[in-house]
């Protein structure tokens, strides 16, 4: 579906090959990436309960971020909607366990360990403009699942064990 903003994608299942590779470097400002960042922005929006995307995810392999935390009720910080290119963890501090799920892994969720205080850095597709996000609770934890998806890891890759993982009860998850 083509929209005002990009095209809805399909999200990638697991175990599709693309969700285990390391995603390439872009230039943000290039028209191809611009174009991608768009139809990861409008996927996230159509996507129901699903407050991040990677490029993987919906078949591309960039190293692109797409979030939206505002509207889960975890969340305290709120960097707006927003797509990252090339996004870099910066720093990470006070590690918690908290309930994930992810679009391509259905039915299941699972207790996973992530900072709950974060400082990514990345460019802006388009203007190409390095931005600064500082990130707690949620929000944190949903960025650095996206930046998993970036370097081919899934959630399931940060489960301890089989009784970290939870049949998924409800559509909200990272």
């Amino acid at each position: 579906m083509t929209g005002p903003g990009g095209t809805v994608r399909a999200v990638l299942g697991a175990p599709h090959p693309l969700l285990s590779a390391v995603a390439e470097p872009v230039d943000p400002t290039e028209p191809t990436v611009v174009s991608a960042a768009e139809d990861l922005l409008a996927t996230l929006r159509a996507e129901r309960g699903t407050a991040g995307l990677a490029a993987p995810q919906i078949g591309l392999s960039l190293r692109l971020i797409a979030f939206d935390a505002g509207r889960h009720p975890r969340s305290r910080s709120w960097a707006g909607e927003l797509v990252l290119a090339n996004p870099r963890l910066a720093r990470a501090a006070h590690w918690d366990e908290g309930r994930e799920g992810c679009a391509s892994v259905e039915g299941l969720t699972a207790d996973v360990r992530r900072a709950t205080r974060i400082t990514v850095h990345g460019h802006l597709p388009g203007s190409g403009e390095a931005v600064t996000i500082e990130a707690d609770a949620f929000e944190a934890r949903c960025i650095q699942h996206q930046l998993d998806h970036l370097d081919g890891l899934l959630f399931l890759d940060r489960v301890p064990g089989a009784l970290s993982l939870h049949r998924r009860l409800h559509s909200c998850g990272a």
